[in-house]
């Protein structure tokens, strides 16, 4: 009988074990070398269990269970990461995982769409901007040294700036823009895969007063550009036209034909525009992203609609979703007084013991 138990204890790591074949979609044929790694998803972020190679035939065993709650396994490939996520009750041999070579060359890897969102109200505009990366090739777009976006941020955000990127049925990461040696131009390091399109979302403010001027640039090579601003506001300059009004929101949207671009900005956001665009939380991290409310608003709208028709479809619902994106460098302007420094304010000095209650009496005195 302890035979028995022992027999079976010792080949449960084989059924706990998660194996599969990683594959090179750009030759075909299995990838060799390419390092995979488990990680367990949890509150406290994704914790790694194991690493290992694949041999000369692709394979790789993760002897590792994967079954209690998510899991991710990434296999970075030529520099290159590429995750498919565990859930539980799916299997977890058997896997087969994609990759593809790297090229510090666009190739396929194109701007798709490009606009701006302008949220002017008394004081200060928020603006969000948005490239949509599309790569139809079998070759993943990655240059660590020089970035795979690069993008223009006016003198006037002082260097604040929010960026995520999110890839082919990925979700949304806070990436980290560095400044390049020609003026304002920032580049981000995130790769380009191929089997989809990569989203990137650049936030910040600039000061504003009725009526202003705001310029930017496209460096990126977008083949258009648009810009968006709520009703009541009215854009002005050379090379920016209006193209047509949104029908749910009255959004004024103009095409913009030189990639560098100066407008004159007349009104600002209503008073109720500007709380639903700000309401939403206390920080960066609080409330919905953008990426979370997409998919769920998009089902709305019909399927053959184009990128930038979805989103001015439920644009207001976005820019809500982008402000709150904003608010956490906002508060850098404002240098309001952290949640911390409230609770220290009202703390008792250090070194003074504060007298705890009296505590009420059981039984009262005795008369004499």
């Amino acid at each position: 009988m302890t035979k028995a138990v022992l027999l079976l204890l010792s080949l449960l790591p084989a059924y706990a074990a998660v194996d599969g074949t990683v594959i090179n979609q750009t030759t075909g044929k299995p990838a060799k070398d390419a390092t995979v790694t488990l990680y367990k998803l949890g509150q406290a972020g994704p914790e790694a269990l194991q690493s290992v190679h694949t041999d000369a035939q692709g394979k790789f065993t993760i002897q590792q269970d994967a079954q209690g709650g998510p899991h991710n396994l990434q296999a970075t490939y030529d520099g290159v990461t590429y995750a498919h996520i565990l859930r539980p009750g799916m299997p977890t041999t058997g896997i087969t995982l994609e990759v593809y070579n790297a090229s510090k060359q666009p190739g396929d890897a194109k701007v798709s769409q490009h606009f701006l969102i302008l949220q002017p109200s008394q004081g200060q505009m928020v603006v969000s901007e948005v490239y949509l990366y599309k790569n139809e090739g079998k070759t993943a777009y990655n240059d660590p040294a020089n970035g795979t976006l690069k993008f223009y941020l006016p003198a006037a955000a002082k260097g604040v700036v929010k960026v995520q990127a999110r890839a082919p049925n990925g979700m949304p990461l806070d990436q980290l823009s560095q400044k390049t040696a020609k003026p304002d131009i920032y580049k981000v390091d995130f790769p380009i895969k191929p089997g989809g399109d990569t989203q990137f979302e650049i936030s910040y403010m600039v000061p504003y007063t009725s009526p202003g001027r705001f310029g930017s640039k496209d460096v990126a090579g977008s083949p258009e550009t648009m810009l968006v601003a709520p009703s009541g506001v009215e854009l002005k300059g050379d090379g920016v036209t209006f193209a047509r009004k949104e029908p749910r929101t009255q959004a004024a949207i103009y095409t913009v034909s030189k990639p560098n671009f100066e407008i004159e900005i007349t009104g600002q956001m209503a008073a109720s525009e500007q709380g639903d665009a700000g309401g939403g939380g206390n920080s960066a991290d609080s409330g919905p992203n953008i990426e979370q409310l997409m998919p769920k608003l998009f089902g709305q709208v019909e399927g053959s609609a184009s990128f930038l028709q979805k989103v001015l479809a439920v644009k207001w619902i976005l820019l809500l979703a982008l402000t709150i994106l904003t608010l956490g460098f906002i508060l850098l302007y404002k240098q309001e007084p952290s949640a911390e420094a409230a609770a220290a304010a009202d703390a008792p000095p250090r070194g003074r013991k504060v007298a705890p209650e009296a505590p009420k009496e059981k039984h009262e005195r005795r008369r004499r």
